[in-house]
């Protein structure tokens, strides 16, 4: 049968009835992030920050555009950062140079963990047992032990909210990517490419923590960690094995995390996911390579995505649709070969331009002063409207939406889109990742089952405890080699 399905003038024409419809509903759209409401200080969640470095800067100064959330304390071992930090959320918090004291203090309901990630475990739970809320930055455990641990140990803290920090879930492009994937629009998705390219990338600026194996996953556990996050979402699982290469090529500076790696995940039925993290290189070949760093394309038999979260500075998220000019039957089982026509070569598409997925009220009004191009982009988004998958742009930036979400869920007892699980296969793909780049072999998913069983938990508290002294020393040799 022919396939009627293209955008055609004459089909966005017919969608063109339901454009002030279209205003109204996607103010409904399901899982689209709130526009920020003024709330009562009785409204505010009281919390703390602990960790003030890069990452906790970087949270506070978002946290000063979220108003259901107020800062009362901050932690951290640098004095000059904690300075920074109160001067930053300007809410005069208490300061404190120990977390367990922050901790102990009852006025504070809520706590943001950014501390390097080897400590993310002993915090995170030292939280849950002092009774406070917990929105714990990526990778959510560093080793297997850890893992198994926090599992057993979240379900004996049922009123308290553990979220962790993978903001493309709170992103109403990422939530919309979904929803065409869920609904068909894109075929059936076998592949996803995903990239985080930077030049430099990491530099030795005195003591950074995310150039040694002893606090940081490298690569795997500060980039490609939200982006496997994304496939597995879009995938609807995890995956089955993942194989790859790293390389510490370039930057011979004392380092030794990987400076570059390459991945490959298998997922059930054949689908597999790409993955490149460089810093040597800033380009994107995506979203016609308008965006640098990090990106992804998602791609079905019907269709595929271009996407990017943004810097969440000076870009915001965005997305571009490409609708595959012929669909392809996907052999499901055996003797169900797709039927092809015979030939000795296939005839190659025709190129298209991207459709920004995007939509707002005056964006589908079809102007006298519009250019042909611009027209028909407009008729093909309001065919695409027609199929229930258009959304405003991005209202309020996706970290900022995330820790709002945070906050309402610790008041209302929601549910988290990043909940504990989402965050433990992240750290699965993360340890899974490193392990099978230094172990040159496929590493499956089901490994992670029996790894570090046999470690107690006085030993995990012992290793996290050593592992805090070579910190502490490594940041002190720093400072005197500096000073």
């Amino acid at each position: 049968m022919p396939d009627n399905s293209n955008p055609t003038r004459r089909d966005a024409i017919k969608a063109a009835g339901a454009v002030t419809a279209a205003a109204a509903a996607v103010g409904n759209f399901q899982g689209a992030p709130a526009i920020l409401k003024v709330h009562a200080a009785s409204d505010q969640m009281k919390y703390g920050m602990i960790g003030t470095g890069g990452r906790g800067s970087y949270l506070l100064k978002h946290l000063t555009k979220v108003d259901n959330g107020h800062c009362i304390a901050v932690c951290d071992l640098n004095e000059e950062q904690l300075a920074k930090a109160s001067a930053t959320i300007g809410t005069n918090p208490t300061k404190y140079k120990d977390y367990r004291e922050l901790l102990s203090d009852k006025n504070v309901e809520a706590v943001l963990i950014t501390v390097p990630l080897f400590e993310h475990y002993a915090v995170t739970k030292d939280a849950l047992q002092s009774g406070k809320h917990v929105f714990c930055e990526k990778s959510l455990v560093f080793k297997p032990e850890e893992l198994h641990a926090l599992r057993a140990l979240v379900p004996q803290f049922p009123k308290q909210v553990l979220q962790v920090g993978l903001q493309r879930r709170y992103s109403k492009f990422y939530r919309l990517a979904k929803e065409l994937v869920d609904k068909g629009v894109l075929g059936d998705v076998t592949h996803i490419e995903a990239m985080w390219h930077r030049n430099p990338g990491w530099m030795m600026n005195g003591f950074n923590w995310r150039l040694y194996r002893e606090y940081s996953g490298g690569l795997a556990a500060e980039l490609a960690s939200h982006q496997i996050d994304i496939a597995d979402w879009i995938f609807g699982g995890s995956p089955e094995f993942v194989i790859g290469v790293g390389g510490l090529d370039t930057w011979k500076d004392g380092r030794d995390v990987f400076d570059n790696i390459q991945l490959i995940y298998k997922y059930p039925n054949g689908r597999k996911v790409i993955y490149s993290a460089i810093s040597t290189n800033v380009h994107l070949p995506f979203l016609e390579s308008t965006r640098p760093e990090f990106g992804e394309l998602i791609m079905g038999t019907g269709g595929a995505i271009e996407i990017t979260v943004g810097d969440g500075e000076s870009t915001m998220p965005t997305a571009m649709w490409f609708r595959d000019p012929s669909k392809v039957t996907v052999q499901k089982a055996e003797g169900t070969a797709p039927s092809t026509a015979a030939g000795a070569s296939y005839a190659l598409g025709s190129a298209q331009k991207g459709l920004p997925i995007v939509m707002a009220t005056d964006q589908l009004k079809v102007d006298g002063s519009d250019s042909f191009l611009k027209r028909e982009m407009k008729f093909a988004q309001r065919w695409l409207y027609s199929k229930g998958v258009m959304v405003d742009d991005e209202d309020t930036n996706p970290v900022e939406t995330e820790l709002e979400s945070f906050f309402n869920d610790c008041h209302t007892g929601g549910h988290p889109k990043a909940d504990l699980e989402v965050g433990l296969r992240d750290s699965t793909a993360v340890m899974l990742s490193n392990l099978c780049m230094d172990q040159e072999r496929r590493v499956f998913f089901k490994e992670i089952e029996t790894m570090g069983r046999d470690v107690t938990p006085q030993q995990i508290a012992a290793n996290i405890a050593a592992a805090q002294s070579s910190y502490s020393k490594s940041i002190a040799a720093k400072k005197k080699v500096s000073g």
